[in-house]
C-alpha cells in the first residue's frame, strides 16, 4: 500500500522486488518519473533504490492483501526540493450502539 496525501495505491511485488521497480510500477500509474519520487518505510526512513522490499521488511509473511505493508511516497517539487512526507488519517468509524455492543453473558438481571 503505497500513500502519500489522500492518494492511497494497492500494489503487489514480490519481496525480492527492488526499490526503484516499485518506483517505476507506481510511475506507471501516476506518471511521475522514479528520480522524482522518494518512498519511506513505515518507520519513515527514507527506502533506497538499490535494497528490496525484504530488505525492509516486506515480505509475504508481513504484507498481505488482508493486511498490507505500508509505503509512504513524497514527490519531488518545483523547487527541486521533495515535499515533507505527508500521509492523511483515515477516518475512525463512530462508536457502536449499546444496542450492538457485546454483552457479558454471565451478567443476569433483575
Amino acid at each position: 500500500m503505497i500513500q502519500r496525501k489522500k492518494l492511497t495505491i494497492f500494489m503487489d511485488a514480490k519481496d525480492n522486488t527492488d526499490i526503484y521497480e516499485v518506483k517505476k510500477m507506481i510511475e506507471g500509474i501516476i506518471k511521475i518519473p522514479p528520480k522524482d519520487q522518494m518512498l519511506y518505510t513505515k518507520d519513515h526512513e527514507v527506502m533506497e533504490d538499490d535494497k528490496t522490499l525484504s530488505e525492509y521488511g516486506y515480505t509475504t509473511t508481513i504484507a498481505r492483501a488482508q493486511s498490507p505493508g505500508f509505503i509512504g511516497l513524497a514527490l519531488r517539487q518545483e523547487s527541486g526540493e521533495f515535499e515533507p512526507l505527508s500521509l492523511e488519517a483515515y477516518s475512525t468509524p463512530p462508536e457502536l450502539p449499546y444496542v450492538m455492543k457485546n454483552n457479558d453473558c454471565s451478567e443476569t438481571t433483575n
